[in-house]
């Protein structure tokens, strides 16, 4: 046999395979069809769960983290998953996230102890008892504020980055035995960091994500290193994040809570604090589309008392996902209308296609009824993305906020999490590899009332320390119920008006359309 047939398939291969993966897909496709309606509850925590991880690739472990300062192991290889197999002690404050390592040998947790946990659990994967439980391998203590995002390099075992309220993303090598974090290390951001993620694939590229609404693809290799060498803070890409409407004379720009890419890395979706999840593809700087719930997933519209989507008053992180499939066509996050929210992203082509560009005369002449659009000035086109309007489907089971949502990386089954203690699997079958008797979860949704005097006592003396260990659960739901209504329904035009000279932003340092950096970084990607 010639090495040319030995190294190329054959047409007729090709053609298998790809009428396999249709057949596969279609197949999938007809399981949940009507959505994720079983699920079943993992109850191990005492208090709000903010963070979720699975372990890369295989997705045999999912970590959660949250308030009561403990990270619970769950092992997915389970017959019946029902209890952790492994609880990591060391946190001395509220988990806001968790990244396990290229190879899953480490996990690393952060939050408002301000420091980075790092873990061995590369044991877990050969033997594993019931109850193990395991101290932090190492501690870094480099951050001077909550840390809200680890991620790990997708090649490299030891080299993660952090990121922090202190408004720095630091590189980390767990090679380098330095107790603080070096000054080559270091990128100081001029807001508050709420997010950072590696690139899947391309190995120097990370995207970060602040307080100021500001969302920047970077290059480690201009970020970090001695000062010398650094070039606009290694940003080679800035999101246009800045919305504008005919009856607001002003710009508005939401807080960019989370910043996540899809596994391939062409798209990333931004969690924006009272307004949409919103999609971009990698070389784009303009949206593409934003999430919404104005309808039902049957189509019909939403009406009162039904709530639609909202994010006010919670952090929340989303997920892409492929629901068992091989691309992440879907997208997920948590609402504060007690739900999880799932939708069906279309081809970026498509998205791109449908996207509205408007010039700024056309704005300024015309009406845009009930039109939002993203506009890096008053005096610049506007792009009005495409409405992901009606959700493929809605997770229930949850009877207060969810603030995470994270997909199998291979089964069809999506968790979610939020202000209560237990974590929520959801399934479109009533049996599965790992829970084999799921319950169809109750597609009634508890009615969050116009005014309750008791959850409005119960959240100030939870500002005096005052919460009854007995029933922590209710009264940490009375206290985000009256959050929820002094904050929940707020106008982000009101609350985030931006302004071009007061705002300090890193976008300063972004990269103009023609720079031949763009060119280089995303040619044959």
């Amino acid at each position: 046999m010639s090495l040319h047939h030995a190294t190329h398939p054959s047409s007729a291969s090709v053609v298998g395979f790809n009428h396999r993966r249709i057949l596969r897909k279609e197949i999938m496709n007809s399981i949940f069809a009507n959505g994720f309606p079983y699920s079943s509850k993992l109850s191990a925590h005492t208090s709000c769960v903010n963070a979720l991880a699975f372990s890369s690739s295989d997705g045999r472990f999912l970590a959660s983290g949250g308030d009561d300062f403990r990270t619970c192991i769950w092992d997915f290889h389970q017959e019946d998953v029902t209890t952790p197999v492994a609880s990591l002690r060391g946190p001395r404050g509220n988990i806001f996230t968790l990244a396990f390592s290229a190879t899953n040998r480490y996990l690393y947790s952060g939050g408002t102890d301000e420091t980075v946990l790092k873990y061995d659990v590369s044991s877990f994967g050969s033997h594993l008892d019931t109850g193990t439980t395991k101290d932090p391998v190492r501690t870094f203590r480099a951050h001077d504020d909550t840390i809200r995002g680890i991620t790990c390099h997708p090649y490299q075992e030891e080299i993660f980055l952090s990121a922090s309220q202190d408004g720095r993303i630091l590189l980390h090598d767990g090679r380098n035995n330095s107790p603080s974090a070096r000054a080559q290390d270091t990128l100081q951001l001029t807001n508050e960091a709420t997010g950072v993620q590696y690139h899947p694939i391309m190995e120097h590229i990370f995207v970060t994500s602040d307080s100021h609404g500001n969302v920047c693809l970077r290059d480690t290799r201009m970020a970090f290193g001695p000062l010398s060498t650094r070039t606009r803070q290694g940003v080679v890409q800035t999101y246009n994040t800045k919305l504008n409407r005919k009856t607001t004379a002003h710009l508005s720009k939401p807080e960019a809570s989370s910043v996540v890419f899809d596994r391939e890395g062409a798209k990333l979706a931004v969690t924006m604090l009272h307004y949409l999840p919103t999609i971009y593809g990698l070389s784009d700087p303009n949206p593409l589309a934003v999430c919404s719930g104005k309808y039902l997933p049957d189509g019909t519209p939403t009406s009162p008392p039904e709530r639609g989507y909202s994010n006010s008053c919670t952090i929340k992180h989303g997920a892409f996902g492929g629901i068992g499939l091989d691309d992440d066509e879907f997208y997920s996050a948590g609402s504060e209308d007690f739900r999880g929210y799932v939708w069906r992203i279309p081809s970026l082509s498509e998205l791109a296609d449908r996207r509205v560009e408007i010039s700024a005369d056309d704005w300024a002449s015309r009406e845009w009824p009930n039109t939002i659009a993203f506009a890096e000035g008053l005096n610049a086109a506007r792009f009005v993305p495409v409405d992901l309007s009606t959700p493929f489907c809605r997770l229930t089971g949850h009877k207060s906020i969810v603030n995470a949502t994270l997909f199998h990386p291979h089964l069809p089954h999506i968790i979610t999490c939020g202000i209560e203690k237990d974590i929520i699997l959801h399934s479109p079958t009533p049996a599965s590899p790992c829970v084999p008797n799921l319950e169809r979860a109750s597609t009634d949704v508890r009615v969050l009332s116009n005014y309750d005097d008791e959850d409005r006592s119960v959240y100030f003396r939870a500002l005096a320390g005052m919460v009854p260990e007995e029933d922590s659960e209710t009264s940490t739901i009375m206290m985000f119920d009256h959050i929820l209504r002094e904050e929940g329904e707020v106008d982000v035009f009101g609350v985030r008006r931006w302004s071009g000279d007061s705002d300090s932003s890193d976008e300063d340092v972004g990269v103009d359309s023609d720079d031949d950096d763009n060119g280089d970084l995303f040619a044959g990607h």
